[in-house]
């Protein structure tokens, strides 16, 4: 048996067994990762992205004039995850209702923004050059917004830390025929 693989056990059963005593934080959010408890984390890291994102967003826009009246929708839609990632912090329901919906909008967004600058790199003079792949819209950074949607969408389907793992009914019966309870 591999070292990673001992490591991973160890953890998993610390975790399952709701043993965390003697060890660090860093492990047990080690083991929630490995075991797909990474809800609250992820919402909040959604939030924090798309604030800087947002941030970022605005000054490169503004840097263009807002030239094309699109350039306003991801400063609009963008700030939509924060208080949706922040909810989704403290309320289960609202990393299962709110968060993906806002993200969901984000990633459309995002990649509407990647056509669109595709779209303004073809329209300058000369059409897809490397000169206007460098001087033109920046390729790929409505990506970034789509990756902060993409960690809010995957804190929707992850599990919240602390969470008792699920066990299947026939799994629960067995425990149960054994005598113990869980």
């Amino acid at each position: 048996m591999t070292v990673a693989r001992v490591a991973t056990r160890a953890a998993t059963r610390a975790t399952t067994s709701g043993s965390t005593r003697g060890s660090t934080w860093l492990d047990r959010a080690l083991a929630d990762v490995r075991t797909g408890r990474f809800e609250q984390t992820l919402a909040g890291l959604t939030a924090a992205g798309a604030a800087v994102t947002t941030g970022e967003i605005y000054l490169a826009h503004d840097g263009a004039s807002f030239g094309n009246k699109l350039m306003w929708w991801p400063v609009a839609i963008l700030p939509a995850a924060v208080p949706a990632g922040v909810a989704g912090v403290f309320s289960k329901r609202a990393a299962h209702t709110v968060l993906p919906v806002a993200s969901a909008l984000i990633v459309a967004n995002g990649l509407q923004g990647t056509w669109l600058h595709w779209r303004g790199v073809a329209q300058r003079p000369g059409g897809v050059t490397r000169y206007n792949l460098e001087a033109g819209p920046p390729l790929f950074a409505p990506l970034l917004a789509t990756v902060v949607g993409g960690m809010g969408l995957l804190a929707a389907v992850l599990r919240r830390e602390g969470q008792a793992p699920r066990r299947s009914p026939a799994a629960a019966a067995r425990s149960l025929r054994r005598g113990r309870r869980r």
